[in-house]
């Protein structure tokens, strides 16, 4: 594999976390697509990552690779494998596909015969479909976690975890519309000949357009099945299903990323796997 052409970054630390957002350890070289604290260094991720070959000892990205489509989420396994160094660690932590289709057909055979049941069913529904259809920030999911107590539900709070006990609503960008706006008024009177579509569809489809291209909704969905595929596809072996303490790294869990400070899972949705790049092509 070669090297794709930007500005390489250099890195004395051995290992990697990509689109880190808020979870990251002052110990690793952090990536996130916009800084997010000191250190962490802002980067598109589409565009390749920004280090030279065989570069670290260990490479981790966590409920990051489902918002790549299929074809840019090989190329992005195979960046990953690029800066590994050989016999170097990848770990990716994907929602569980698996998981939560077994858990869909649950909760359908138990709604129409339980009330706690049909409340898993309204939540799990959204989980499974939300994050891929929606067209604005925090889509359906967010507006269920905003009823009341609903975020509270032991059965939400062991899916989701720290993001349903802490959420907050999120705001509702109309940057498009609004960017949009101020240039149809330098068009004067030509504007309607001009526009494709009645305004106020045109509004519509670009601010939609807009906010699914900036990398919240998922793209795509793993199981054990076929992310290990997509690893052992890019060169990768020794692929395992993990949990979120165990590694084949020794001391894992004392960088906090996929536990907290309490021992608890920051995610639980997730299927957690891990591969080797091996010592010889």
């Amino acid at each position: 594999m070669t090297s794709m052409k930007y500005n390489q970054i250099n890195s004395d630390l051995k290992y990697l976390n990509l689109g880190c957002g808020y979870r990251f350890d002052s110990r690793w070289t952090n990536v996130n697509f916009k800084a997010t604290g000191a250190g962490v260094i802002p980067y598109d991720l589409a565009k390749g990552i920004p280090f030279a070959d065989d570069t670290f000892e260990l490479v981790y990205h966590s409920h990051v690779l489902e918002h790549f489509n299929q074809t840019a989420a090989k190329s992005f396994i195979q960046e990953c494998y690029r800066v590994l160094r050989p016999g170097g660690i990848l770990r990716v932590v994907v929602p569980d596909l698996e998981q939560i289709a077994s858990l869909y057909l649950a909760s359908l055979a138990g709604a129409s015969e339980s009330v706690e049941w049909a409340r898993k069913y309204e939540w799990i529904i959204l989980e499974l479909l939300d994050q891929m259809v929606r067209n604005t920030p925090g889509g359906n999911m967010a507006t269920y976690l905003g009823q009341g107590t609903n975020r509270h539900q032991e059965f939400i709070l062991e899916r989701f975890g720290a993001e349903a006990r802490d959420f907050k609503q999120p705001s509702q960008s109309d940057r498009p519309s609004r960017l949009l706006v101020k240039q149809i008024k330098g068009l004067g009177t030509t504007v309607h000949q001009l526009l494709p579509q009645p305004l106020a569809r045109f509004y519509t489809a670009l601010k939609v357009g807009y906010y699914r291209q900036n990398g919240e909704v998922h793209q795509w969905m793993y199981d054990r099945h076929s992310l290990s595929i997509l690893l052992k596809n890019c060169g990768l072996e020794q692929v395992v299903q993990r949990t979120a303490e165990d590694s084949y790294l020794d001391n894992w869990t004392s960088f906090n990323l996929d536990t907290e400070a309490d021992g608890k899972i920051y995610k639980p949705d997730s299927l957690f796997m891990e591969a080797v790049k091996p010592c010889s092509s």
